[in-house]
């Protein structure tokens, strides 16, 4: 008998706010392998904010998700069957598997599986910290903001997978790193577990005077480095702090994601500070992905580059889970974990 496999489709899209009426759970039966073909069991799910992007039909960076199609999304399983003699059963590998329990891919083609080690870092790592969104920090935080000893550094959403890894990487490099949160619990994470110097809870501001007061205190220097996830309001007092030739690494605009305008009330700060601001798509970046999880893999594995996740469980939770990371309901790395 087929084995069969629950999978979550983009049903519709949204207008504004996504709920869970834009997915559909579906069962399909596993088809059996080709030549060629690996069949994995997706232990972990990914769920990370530029699947937000993807299900507009808009212009962006990348193609929009398809309707009635699996939803997009990095995982992590282990080989259940092999017809391809690079894998064998039992292989851990990650993958872009999707919002499904298996999947059946041709692992001729180069890179669409890679196998990863388990021995020191946890498979679901490979998601996180030593996946896509610890790539992420480390390109924006080393290639664009490039940071000196002493300079200080501000992430935005900094509790969450890639703000928690730049900052930690800024001071790695001798650097002040200084985080902006949602909640005092989130806040009291970002300096006592992950060692920033100093973590702003955005929430207790509630305009860019306010906020940029906060900054002033936890930025005595100036801002050298700003790694942006959020946009909006924080943007705007953040560029009020950053100093001549400062750096801005633009790695997401979640405050924007539902499609509401994100007015910029300064831009003339960027002339008279002769800012550097550069927006990035980390798998543009492929060159740079071996060098990065080199250094985030040892980090992890000798417990310097620490880490949190928010598990949800089984595949059924994935559309409840990721409006949640939204809003930003989550702690850390949003997970599914599928088996």
């Amino acid at each position: 008998m087929a084995t069969l496999n629950k999978q979550i489709l983009l049903a519709s899209r949204p207008q504004g706010e996504p709920t869970v009426d834009n997915f559909k759970l579906v069962e399909q039966p596993v088809p059996a392998l080709a030549e060629g073909q690996v069949l994995v069991r997706n232990h972990f799910l990914s769920l990370d904010p530029y699947m937000r992007g993807r299900m507009n039909e808009g212009k962006s960076y990348a193609q929009p998700q398809p309707l009635n199609e699996v939803m997009i999304g990095g995982t992590v399983g282990e080989v259940v069957e092999s017809k391809n003699s690079h894998f064998k059963v039992g292989d851990k590998v990650v993958g872009m598997g999707g919002w499904q329990q298996y999947q059946l891919v041709d692992a001729n083609q180069r890179g669409v599986l890679q196998k990863v080690d388990t021995t020191h870092v946890p498979l679901s790592a490979y998601l996180g910290a030593v996946g896509m969104p610890g790539v992420t920090g480390w390109y924006g935080l080393v290639k664009i903001i490039d940071p000196k000893p002493g300079e200080t550094v501000v992430v935005s959403a900094a509790s969450g997978a890639v703000g928690g890894a730049v900052g930690q990487l800024a001071k790695v490099r001798g650097c002040r790193a200084v985080g902006i949160a949602g909640g005092p619990d989130k806040c009291r994470y970002v300096v006592e577990e992950l060692g920033f110097d100093a973590c702003i809870d955005y929430k207790q501001h509630k305009d860019v005077k306010s906020l940029n007061a906060a900054l002033k205190d936890a930025c005595p220097k100036g801002i050298d480095g700003y790694f942006e996830n959020v946009g909006g309001m924080i943007l705007d007092a953040v560029m009020l702090r950053m100093n001549a030739f400062g750096r801005m690494a633009m790695c997401g605009m979640i405050s924007g994601y539902n499609g509401e305008p994100i007015p910029l009330s300064a831009p003339q700060l960027i002339l008279v500070n002769r800012l550097k601001i550069e927006g990035f798509i980390v798998s543009e970046h492929m060159e740079a992905w071996p060098e990065a999880l080199k250094e985030l893999g040892m980090l992890v594995a000798t417990g310097k580059l620490k880490y949190r996740e928010t598990v949800a469980e089984g595949i059924e939770s994935a559309p409840e889970a990721f409006l949640g990371l939204l809003k930003g309901r989550n702690f850390g790395k949003q997970l599914v974990q599928l088996v």
